[in-house]
């Protein structure tokens, strides 16, 4: 049996990784290939590293190492990524979702950079959304709420009129803490308390409502 939730909305806020894109595969191979480097347990460290920006989560997995060398580590890890798109697919149904949200107040908010987010989505075969919030274009990363209340803002809209669409923890505390509603996608999200869950993009509907409103149609599993 399943059930429709209806939420409605003024924009959607969308992450990418996990959520329009399933680039597990690579995330995979380059964070386990780190943590050997480091001596790290390699499922301990994919634990963490869902969400956020690199050197945040090297901050958490290597707390005494100074920000420097995360950043620069990062950095590498970023050119890394951005070569490497084998296994990057679409998740099911973002195709359709972002083809319905043509037209429709929505912003890209994403831990990845220009150069890789541009590159996975491409890979992907997704379009780009006008507006997107990256990693250069904030200075905290989630589950700091910074990106999400500047994707609002760009799209002069209030925080509360905002649905996120989120895969991680901190991807769901950040739209959280900026006092958003979440649409949690795909097995990770189902730890973490979203509003609504769903396997996929292919349980949530987009239809334009009156005076500029969005509505979602989100079916649930019971």
């Amino acid at each position: 049996m399943t059930a429709t939730t209806v939420l409605t909305a003024r924009a959607l806020l969308l992450d990418m990784d996990g959520t329009l894109v399933n680039s597990d595969a690579v995330v995979e191979r380059v964070w386990r290939r780190w943590a050997e480097r480091h001596g790290l347990d390699g499922d301990e460290v994919m634990k963490v590293v869902h969400g956020r920006q690199g050197h945040a989560s090297m901050a958490v997995l290597l707390p005494h190492r100074p920000m420097e060398h995360n950043h620069a580590d990062n950095a590498r890890m970023l050119a890394e990524e951005t070569a490497d798109m084998d296994g990057v697919v679409p998740v099911p149904g973002a195709p359709a979702f972002l083809a319905a949200l043509r037209g429709l107040p929505h912003a890209l908010v994403t831990s990845a950079d220009v150069a890789l987010s541009s590159a996975r989505m491409a890979a992907a075969g997704l379009p780009l959304p006008d507006v997107r919030v990256t990693a250069e274009s904030v200075g905290a990363s989630k589950p700091d709420p910074e990106g999400f209340l500047k994707g609002a803002a760009e799209l002069g809209v209030d925080p509360a009129d905002c649905v996120v669409f989120e895969d991680s923890g901190a991807g769901i505390q950040a739209g959280r803490a900026a006092g958003m509603r979440v649409v949690g996608i795909g097995p990770r999200a189902g730890f973490h308390g979203p509003d609504v869950l769903v396997r996929d993009l292919t349980q949530v509907r987009v239809e334009a409502g009156p005076d500029g409103e969005i509505r979602l149609y989100v079916d649930q599993a019971l």
